[in-house]
């Protein structure tokens, strides 16, 4: 009979096999040999028997040689050495009854469990001896907020006392507020009872102990240490209730105040960072403030002029509030505070005064232009006031001059990239507006000139080209503006033609100013065709730049929409000059062919030179389409 068939099971037949309790304890010490148990099979009744025992324990791993039959004829069990429960907690045996003399099977064999008893040798184990955790000084108490859980792990059988364990939790150190910790007994969870309190104690070292329920009890220890991070539980203060002001009217003020405040947080956290804003006296929104990185202070600009007339007193109310939330501890819970703010008041008295003459921007940032020729209008960059004198006081290469009454500046001689002068593609220029007063005072404006590419710095038109059914005098038309995308939100805009083309002063003029758009008027009635309008639009961080806007009148027959013609519109509006070179070049195109063909000479050549012909022709309208002739 094979192994796989005597595992089938049985029949459900008389139990002729009778087993007392095999008793084997794990660590027994002995003495060795010793009895375990004993089976017999009733059909050995008058008959000579021997009992056979085979099987994992035996003659088989694990544990070979642990148990024989000492007594083959009466069935008695033993066990020959010191067990282990957590290695190997059962063995699954066979027994045999067969024919002494013949060794012939008497019954069928008998399978059976012998299960070691457990005792308790073994203590729980934490995975670590020591953790370290970091907690938030606002986190709150209570069992659904476990700070961290510790598991610890009993080898002996599960389900028993032995392995039942059981979470204790002291301080190493004695603390003088108690400990604001507490452990769930069963699942070793570590619980807040209290508050935190950085300033009082920013870490503590936990003592975990697990025990088992066993005989002897067992037990083993593991460390946490708790790291305590600060959070906000001090407002900001302002050092002082009350702040007295004069400035001058007519002009901004960069950083004219500064706020300081005390915060018992830890520096350099969310919780200590400072955030200020004018919650009242700021309707106009001629004040900005901002908090400096590096001290905590606020920092208050005057960002719009304040005028003597309107308000010659001002009263400003700035709250302070950090950047984390602000909480308290109430009755041994956080809780998390609208008090989140406290406040000081600046009074500021306007004095009449021009002061010294301001450039608008005071760094103006132009990018080199194509138009930008000797002779030509650089840029206006007029000062406060009308009656200032201007001058150049630094342009070491003489690339400008500027008229001394208008402050316009116009291009003196050719850009050049080479000049010693040039800091990586920058050249810089400083003029100076000096006023009429009795002790006069001068304002400074910069020019910062790129010489390379600076596009994506710059403003530009939204539609550089507009259709415009044939208007009249006095149209009006909307140029819009956008900001450069470095520079999101860099309006509101200025606007300006460019004053270097007599034809645009004499048919075109700039309106009202929207802040991202301004109206284009036509001062005469004009002609269908295409035009070319140079606009300077300069953004609020002093940005400059010329574009062109092109304009296309045409005949809109349903009084809405151009109706395009074969030939460019523009073609209606070339000069003379363009005409005149179109024809003659034409006129010669022709002669040639012709003499060519007089002479019987009309050859590929003379059809090459005659197409190369046009395609100069060709080259010059458009050319002159472009510059909008």
């Amino acid at each position: 009979m094979s192994r796989q068939e005597d595992l089938r099971p049985l029949q459900r037949t008389k139990r002729t096999w009778v087993v007392t309790i095999i008793d084997v304890q794990e660590e027994d010490k002995g003495p060795f040999p010793k009895y375990a148990g004993q089976l017999f099979n009733n059909k050995s009744f008058n008959t000579s028997v021997k009992y056979l025992i085979s099987g994992p324990g035996v003659d088989e791993s694990p544990e070979v040689g642990l148990f024989s039959i000492a007594d083959d004829a009466n069935g008695h069990v033993y066990v020959h050495r010191t067990i282990d429960r957590e290695k190997t907690p059962t063995f699954q045996i066979r027994f045999d009854i067969v024919y002494r003399k013949t060794g012939e099977p008497l019954d069928r064999p008998l399978f059976f469990k012998i299960k070691v008893k457990d005792i308790n040798d073994n203590a729980p184990e934490f995975p670590k001896e020591e953790y370290s955790i970091t907690i938030r000084e606002n986190h709150s108490k209570g069992k659904y907020e476990p700070v961290f859980q510790v598991t610890a792990l009993d080898k002996d059988e599960d389900g028993t006392v032995n392995s039942q364990v059981s979470y204790f939790l002291s301080m190493q150190m004695s603390h003088p507020d108690g400990i604001p910790f507490d452990i769930d007994s069963t699942t070793g969870s570590i619980l807040l009872s209290g508050c935190l309190d950085y300033k009082t104690a920013n870490s503590f070292k936990l003592l975990i102990k697990a025990s088992d329920h066993g005989t002897p009890q067992l037990s083993s220890t593991a460390t946490v240490n708790v790291a305590v991070e600060d959070a906000n539980n001090h407002l900001p203060v302002f050092t002082s209730d009350n702040y007295q002001l004069q400035i001058s009217a007519g002009r901004e003020h960069p950083a004219v105040l500064r706020l300081q405040v005390e915060d018992e947080d830890s520096p350099n956290t969310p919780a200590w960072r400072a955030k200020y804003r004018v919650t009242k006296g700021n309707e106009k929104e001629q004040f900005a403030i901002e908090t400096d990185p590096d001290t905590n202070e606020g920092i208050l600009s005057i960002i719009e002029p304040l005028s003597y007339e309107d308000d010659s007193e001002m009263r400003l109310v700035i709250s302070v509030a950090n950047e984390e939330p602000f909480f308290m501890c109430k009755n041994g819970t956080v809780m998390i505070s609208s008090l989140e703010s406290t406040s000081t008041t600046v009074n500021i008295k306007v004095l009449q005064s021009q002061g010294a003459p301001v450039f608008h921007p005071p760094i103006l940032i132009v990018q080199k232009e194509d138009s930008m020729k000797p002779g030509k209008v650089f840029r206006r960059y007029p000062a406060t006031y009308p009656d200032d004198v201007y001058e150049l006081a630094h342009d070491p290469d003489g690339w400008l001059s500027v008229d001394e009454n208008s402050g316009v500046l116009t291009v003196a001689k050719e850009f050049d990239q080479e000049s010693p002068y040039v800091n990586n593609s920058l050249y810089t220029i400083i003029v100076h507006a000096i006023d009429h007063g009795i002790s006069p005072q001068t304002g400074t404006g910069t020019i910062l000139l790129y010489l390379s590419d600076h596009n994506d710095h710059m403003p530009t038109l939204v539609a550089p080209s507009l259709d415009v059914c044939d208007k009249k005098e006095g149209t009006r038309l909307i140029i819009k503006a956008k900001s450069a995308p470095v520079h999101s939100h860099s309006g509101p805009f200025t606007f300006e033609l460019a004053e270097d083309s007599e034809d645009v002063k004499h048919n075109w003029t700039l309106g009202r100013n929207f802040g991202e758009s301004v109206e284009l008027l036509m001062l005469r009635s004009l002609p269908q065709g295409s035009y070319l309008v140079p606009v300077i639009i300069q953004d609020r961080q002093g940005f400059s730049t010329r574009q062109n806007q092109h304009v296309r009148l045409c005949f809109c027959p349903d009084g809405h929409a151009c109706k395009d013609s074969l030939l460019p519109q523009a073609a209606v509006r070339l000069g003379g000059g363009a005409i005149a070179i179109i024809l003659t070049a034409f006129l010669l195109l022709l002669e040639v062919f012709f003499d060519n063909q007089e002479n019987s000479q009309i050859t590929s050549e003379t059809y090459l030179n005659s197409w190369l012909g046009w395609e100069k022709v060709r080259t010059v309208y458009y050319t002159e389409v472009k510059k909008g002739r």
